[in-house]
């Protein structure tokens, strides 16, 4: 086995917080927001609007950074890893974040909330399948 070039081991760092920040959010903190009392929702969603926002952030700045730097010298295992994670960086801005927008103007709008909630989760797929992808390429 060989030893991964930094930007390989950064991408698996990145993409193995992404998976697990992304897990989080899919399996505990939607399914609270989804569950919110539609008189606590405008409270509720504002504080989850506001509290995950730095955590976005931080996480998807360590995805571009690290796909850009792996990126740099790709192989096919790091174009897969960079594949994945852009869909689901792109879901969160194409799909997720205007619905929160939509969100916090209407309420919890159940149609809204199950489209977030789809989105999410396909989200969650292609965050996760960027980690063994990342693997392949640190160790291949």
């Amino acid at each position: 086995m060989r030893v991964p070039t930094a930007p390989e081991a950064l991408l698996v760092g990145a993409t193995a917080l992404h998976a697990g920040f992304q897990l989080t959010v899919t399996a505990l903190v939607y399914p609270r927001l989804a569950d919110t009392a539609p008189a606590a929702w405008p409270r509720e969603h504002a504080r989850h609007s506001r509290t995950i926002a730095p955590l976005v952030a931080v996480v998807y700045a360590a995805v571009l950074t690290a796909c850009g730097w792996a990126l740099a010298d790709p192989g096919p295992a790091v174009v897969a890893a960079a594949a994945a994670s852009a869909v689901a960086l792109g879901t969160t801005a194409l799909l997720a974040a205007p619905l929160h927008g939509r969100l916090a103007r209407t309420g919890p709008d159940p149609r809204l909330v199950r489209r977030l909630l789809a989105a999410d989760r396909a989200r969650a797929v292609a965050a996760v399948a960027a980690v063994p992808a990342a693997l392949v390429a640190a160790v291949g």
